[in-house]
C-alpha cells in the first residue's frame, strides 16, 4: 500500500471570485481563517495567490502578498505554504519571481509550458478570455535556479506532457533544481490537457526516479483525477481556485469541505492523509 496522502488547498486563484463562490478569501484574515479551517480537515499544504481586497483579483504586489503570508504563519504555523509563481499577461518575470526570493516560501509553483490559455463556456464553445502564457526555458532555468538558491522547493506544473520533457531537458545541466523533484499534473485548464486515466498512467511513466507528484483537476475533472491519484500513489490538490463546487454540485462551503471528501476517498482506499511535517519528509523539504 502507498504512503500517505499529501492534500493541498489552492485557497482562491487568480481569477476566482466571491461571484463564482462567496467563500472565496480576498483580505489576509480571510486567507488565514480559511488556512486554518483547511488545517483542521487534515491539509498540510496551502497554495496562495493573494488577492487584491478592492477588486478581488490576483496581485504581484509584494507587500500584499506578504501581508496574506504572514497572517497564515500567524494562525498556521506548522502549515507548508506553496506560492504562485503563476500569472496572466503584463506581469514581468521579475515581478513573478520577486516574492518567492523576498519571502522565501517552502514551496512555489514553477510553471513549465508555454501554451494558450483561457476561460470560456464548454457547452457552447465560446471562449469569454484568452492569453497565451509564456514559461520559455530561460525563465524556467531562471526560476528553478532562484528557488534552489533560497531553498524553495518548486512545484513543476504540468499542463501537458511536453511539460515533462522540458523540464528534463534542463534538469540535465545537473544544478538548476533540487532532488527529489516534484511534480503537479493540471487537468482541465483551456488550452491544455484533459484527465483520463491512459494519459494520467503516461506522464507517471515520465517521471525521473524518486519524483513525488500530484493532481490538479480544474471543474468537472477535479474528482477523477483526485480518485486516480489515490490509486496510484500520487497527492490531491483541491480548492476554490480549481472548483467552486463539491462532487454534486452544490457550492464548497471552503476548500476545507472539499478536503473532506479526499479524505474519505484516503480512508476508503487506505492511505493515511499526511500530517504537515510528514508531507516536508514525503517532498524532502
Amino acid at each position: 500500500m502507498q504512503g500517505a496522502l499529501i492534500i493541498t488547498a489552492a485557497l482562491a486563484g487568480g481569477a476566482t471570485s466571491k461571484n463564482n463562490n462567496p467563500a472565496t478569501p480576498y483580505t489576509p484574515e480571510e486567507f488565514a481563517e480559511e488556512s486554518y479551517r483547511c488545517l483542521q480537515e487534515g491539509v498540510s499544504i496551502v497554495h496562495i495567490h493573494a488577492k487584491d481586497p478592492s477588486t478581488g483579483m490576483a496581485t504581484a504586489d509584494v507587500k500584499q502578498i506578504k501581508q496574506t503570508i504572514a497572517a497564515i504563519r500567524d494562525r498556521c504555523p506548522d502549515l507548508i505554504i506553496n506560492l504562485t509563481t503563476g500569472y496572466p499577461e503584463g506581469v514581468s518575470p521579475d515581478e513573478r519571481i520577486a516574492p518567492v526570493m523576498e519571502i522565501k516560501p517552502e514551496m512555489a509553483s514553477l510553471n513549465v509550458n508555454s501554451m494558450n490559455m483561457g476561460f470560456g463556456d464548454y457547452k457552447k464553445g465560446a471562449l469569454m478570455y484568452e492569453f497565451v502564457y509564456t514559461n520559455p526555458f530561460s525563465s524556467i532555468e531562471r526560476f528553478g535556479r532562484a528557488m534552489r538558491a533560497h531553498k524553495v522547493k518548486p512545484e513543476i506544473e504540468i499542463f501537458d506532457p511536453g511539460g515533462i520533457n522540458n523540464t528534463l531537458f534542463i534538469r540535465r545541466q545537473g544544478d538548476v533544481f533540487a532532488e527529489p523533484m516534484h511534480f503537479q499534473f493540471v487537468y482541465g485548464v483551456l488550452g491544455g490537457m484533459v484527465f483520463t486515466s491512459l494519459l494520467h498512467l503516461a506522464l507517471m511513466g515520465q517521471l525521473p526516479e524518486n519524483a513525488t507528484y500530484s493532481v490538479c483537476g480544474v471543474g468537472p475533472h477535479q474528482v477523477a483525477a483526485a480518485f486516480m491519484s489515490v490509486i496510484c500513489g500520487g497527492h490531491v490538490r483541491i480548492g476554490l481556485e480549481d472548483n467552486v463546487r463539491m462532487p454534486d454540485g452544490t457550492l464548497a462551503k471552503g476548500s476545507w469541505e472539499q478536503a473532506t471528501w479526499v479524505k474519505d476517498l484516503a480512508r476508503i482506499y487506505g492511505r493515511p492523509v499526511a500530517t504537515p511535517d510528514e508531507a516536508r519528509k514525503i517532498l524532502g523539504l
